[in-house]
């Protein structure tokens, strides 16, 4: 990928909606933001569906968008189906999936960084029957700390971020180089009464302050423990969750760009499951897609 966006934008669609739609609907919805002009949609794996089933399905529902999976978890599948899925994936749609791996939740006495060089020693070492596609499969690592950046950079094509701020962008590009793909999602919120858009927020960063090994990664973003208390100071949740009015999110999402991000996977929050954030992705593409 070497940092280049011409197939996928700067700005794409990070969700977690899908996990709550009907087939039919994810389709329709697919398909919508590709007529907007998005080139891009992220989705993880948490809720239930299996990433690269996920991604093939929103491929077979699309002719041109690439579907990012943020991330794939080495916990979910061996090496060898993860390879197997992503190998037929390129061959199937040439350049329009891209694997993203990571450890996802840290498990006791495993040592994150080991246990994903591990996947990548097996990743690469099998030998399979199936035929080589035309365009190679591209992955890039969930990575936050240097160690981690640096495999992302040695190892794959870049790096996926989630939950950083721009600070955290900028040392990841300078750890990264030039070259690497920098994928950041950013939660979004389209709410400007700072009280109630706060609330929405700690609501949304429960679970992350509540695991052990995000708090260490804000930390490392410069965060104090007051900062991660109590649902978060609002320097933090103002931080992670971008919100207000569309002037002022579009603005702050351009200072992940100028910070050294190549691509922004945009997650809109404050849509309740079941729901679509489509009328705010309208409005988004009108301001970002050229």
């Amino acid at each position: 990928m070497n940092g280049s966006t011409d197939r996928i934008g700067t700005f794409g669609i990070w969700t977690f909606d899908f996990e709550h739609q009907p087939a039919a609907q994810v389709r329709e919805s697919a398909q919508e933001l590709e007529e907007q002009g998005w080139q891009a949609i992220w989705v993880p794996e948490l809720l239930g569906r299996e990433a690269l089933t996920h991604a093939g399905f929103l491929l077979a529902s699309t002719e041109r968008m690439t579907v990012f999976t943020g991330i794939t978890t080495i916990w979910s599948r061996e090496a060898q189906w993860t390879h197997g899925g992503a190998l037929l994936l390129a061959d199937a749609y040439p350049g329009r999936h891209v694997l993203g791996l990571g450890v996802g939740n840290s498990r006791p006495g495993v040592k994150p960084l080991a246990a994903l060089e591990a996947y990548l020693d097996e990743l690469d070492g099998f030998q399979t029957p199936n035929p080589a596609p035309t365009t190679p499969v591209r992955r890039i690592l969930a990575a936050y700390g240097p160690k981690m950046l640096g495999l992302a950079r040695d190892r794959a094509d870049g790096a996926h971020t989630y939950h950083v701020n721009v600070a955290h962008t900028a040392s990841a590009r300078e750890i990264l180089g030039p070259q690497p793909f920098l994928g950041v999602e950013q939660a979004v919120l389209f709410e400007t009464e700072p009280t109630k858009a706060r609330e929405i927020a700690r609501a949304h960063l429960e679970l992350y302050l509540g695991s052990k090994f995000n708090r260490a990664k804000f930390r490392r973003f410069g965060y104090t423990e007051d900062d991660l208390d109590d649902g978060g100071s609002d320097r933090f949740v103002d931080d992670l969750v971008v919100w207000g009015d569309l002037d002022t999110i579009t603005a702050k999402l351009r200072r992940h760009v100028e910070a050294g991000a190549d691509h922004v996977g945009i997650q809109v929050i404050g849509v309740d499951p079941g729901q679509s954030a489509m009328p705010h992705w309208r409005r988004l593409g009108e301001a970002l897609l050229d």
